[in-house]
């Protein structure tokens, strides 16, 4: 018996490796196959721009991280190091079955200058069983995210080299016709740039220079190959950068889509949970902003319980004719009571169900539920009201509301439903605690107006900001998802610049673009570059001061 055993531990087979391209720095190019698995990944080994952010939303909680894309003491690490790391992880990812999954993650597509060859041999040479799945490689994405096209009429060949390379005869490079993509460090591209301009290539032939392509801090210059190389001197240029040399870089003017972005460059401040903000960020993300999220309020369970359990044991034996949410929260409260009775969405047969707005209702269809009643107009208690039925006996049976809220919520929606004639458990399902205060230089930044722009979501996360960090800048630019919050917002001594047409998290960030479009187009009918509201901060204290 211990002999087999024995055998049995030996044989252990180590993990298969599968080496994944993350793309060039958006995780939204991340392939089908690329996410299906990370979601079955035991242990994901990232890299130097495929970080963690590149599995939010796609990992378990239980995956494994290892870091390839630095050492212990921050140095990034060379292709023989990450070689030996990949064959440790997958060995010490062994499971008796041999179905453990580690997923490395690599920069860009893994076959284009990223040591695939080194790491898949050395998985070979270890008797590890791997497959390749390709990514969206830099060298078409970002000259794509750029506005850049590799080729045109003018051009008809693409050559692409590494800055790093030594061996490489310049002159084959020099045709007006060949578009050169040069990939590396700032300091290897001008090097590399001077060579092609000494074997021959024209000094006039214009070069985009493009740092951190495909990411919201994506940052292009436009220049000539006579003068590339003083300006990746003399410019702070970040890692990774990619330079694009060809007449194909004229057209940028005209096809520039991404860095033209109606938030581009914009840092917007998100007062919300972080379990909130995901959708919120992303829709951000698309225009082109970065966001910092501060949360302003923490989530907790009712001092005491058995209200909330009473009440959910109703809702199964038939006690009322009607359930309304009146936010996320509430949904997520009652879910888990149900999870902790074993219950599953069965139990709401019979029962109708209001939402109070888009995000709620979509809360509830994540749990597989589609709600009865949602408002066609304002989005809130009010506008709940408004289409929520008169209690009619001949038609109801039961003239009981179920509804589960915060501790701080408005009476606003049980005065409304007693008068149509319904009997109201107001339950508190939860309660809302200010958070505590974000980090010193968080304070600062936005006192100071280093964000362009905050979006407040509720007048909780008004009072809240205020109370745990100060009053935002005059320059910040505030958006506000409904007149009850700008209401609030304003008593707080702020601006209200941006109000949303509908009380969700999508419609306020839509808003929020709508005034970035017409700050560009105000600003390209007078003829002076777009500048953002934090850039603009300066010269506003001027005026202020001189009036």
């Amino acid at each position: 018996m211990s002999t087999s055993i024995k055998t049995a531990a030996k044989s252990k087979a180590p993990a298969r490796v599968a080496f994944v391209g993350a793309g060039p720095g958006d995780p939204g190019l991340l392939t089908m196959r690329a996410a299906e698995l990370l979601q079955a990944a035991d242990v994901v080994v990232i890299d130097q721009v495929a970080r963690e952010e590149f599995l939010a939303g796609h990992v378990r909680e239980d995956v494994q991280v290892v870091d390839a894309g630095h050492g212990e003491t921050g140095q990034p690490l060379t292709t023989a190091s990450r070689a030996k790391l990949v064959v440790r992880t997958a060995k010490a990812a062994a499971d008796d079955t041999g179905e453990a999954l580690v997923v490395r993650l690599m920069d860009g597509d893994p076959a284009t200058f990223n040591g695939l060859a080194e790491e898949a041999l050395a998985c070979h040479k270890a008797g590890i069983s791997f497959e390749i799945v390709p990514g969206v490689s830099a060298v078409a994405a970002v000259p794509a995210y750029a506005g850049v096209p590799l080729t045109s009429a003018s051009s008809r060949a693409v050559h692409v080299i590494p800055a790093r390379e030594s061996k490489v005869d310049w002159s084959r490079s020099v045709d007006a016709d060949i578009t050169v993509v040069i990939l590396g460090a700032p300091d290897t591209l001008a090097p590399a740039l001077a060579n092609l301009l000494d074997a021959g290539r024209h000094p006039e032939t214009p070069v985009a220079l493009t740092a951190q392509g495909t990411t919201i801090r994506q940052s292009t210059r436009t220049t000539t190959l006579a003068e590339a190389s003083a300006t990746l001197r003399k410019a702070t240029v970040p890692f990774p950068t990619l330079a694009i040399v060809g007449s194909t870089v004229e057209l940028r003017e005209q096809l520039s889509w991404w860095e033209t972005k109606p938030l581009y460059g914009w840092n917007i401040l998100v007062p919300r949970t972080k379990d909130q903000a995901g959708s919120m960020t992303r829709r951000l993300g698309s225009y082109g902003a970065s966001s910092d999220v501060v949360p302003t309020i923490s989530v907790e369970p009712p001092r005491t319980p058995q209200q909330m359990e009473r009440a959910v044991k109703g809702l199964v034996t038939g006690r009322y004719e009607w359930i309304g949410f009146t936010s996320a929260n509430a949904v997520r409260a009652v879910r888990e009571k149900f999870v902790e009775y074993g219950l599953d969405v069965r139990a709401f047969a019979g029962l109708k169900i209001a939402a109070v707005g888009g995000v709620t209702a979509d809360s509830l269809r994540d749990w597989g539920l589609e709600p009865d009643l949602v408002p066609s107009g304002e989005q809130s208690a009010r506008g709940l009201l408004e289409d929520w039925p008169d209690f009619d006996e001949l038609v109801d049976p039961i003239n009981r509301v179920f509804l589960p809220r915060a501790d701080i919520a408005t009476d606003t929606l049980v005065a409304g439903l007693q008068e149509m004639g319904w009997e109201v458990d107001d339950v508190t399902a939860y309660r809302t605690v200010r958070a505590a205060p974000p980090a010193p230089e968080v304070r600062e930044a936005i006192k100071s107006g280093k964000f362009d722009a905050v979006c407040f979501t509720s007048s909780s996360t008004v009072r809240n900001l205020v109370g745990i960090a100060g009053k935002p800048h005059a320059s910040t630019v505030v958006a506000c998802i409904g007149p009850a919050t700008a209401k609030t917002a304003e008593e707080h001594g702020l601006r209200v610049d941006v109000l949303a047409s509908e009380a969700s998290a999508e419609s306020l960030v839509d808003a929020l673009a709508d005034f970035g479009r017409g700050l560009m187009m105000a600003a390209a009918e007078s003829g002076e570059p777009v500048r953002r509201p934090s850039e603009k901060k300066k010269s506003t204290s001027r005026r202020k001061v001189k009036a």
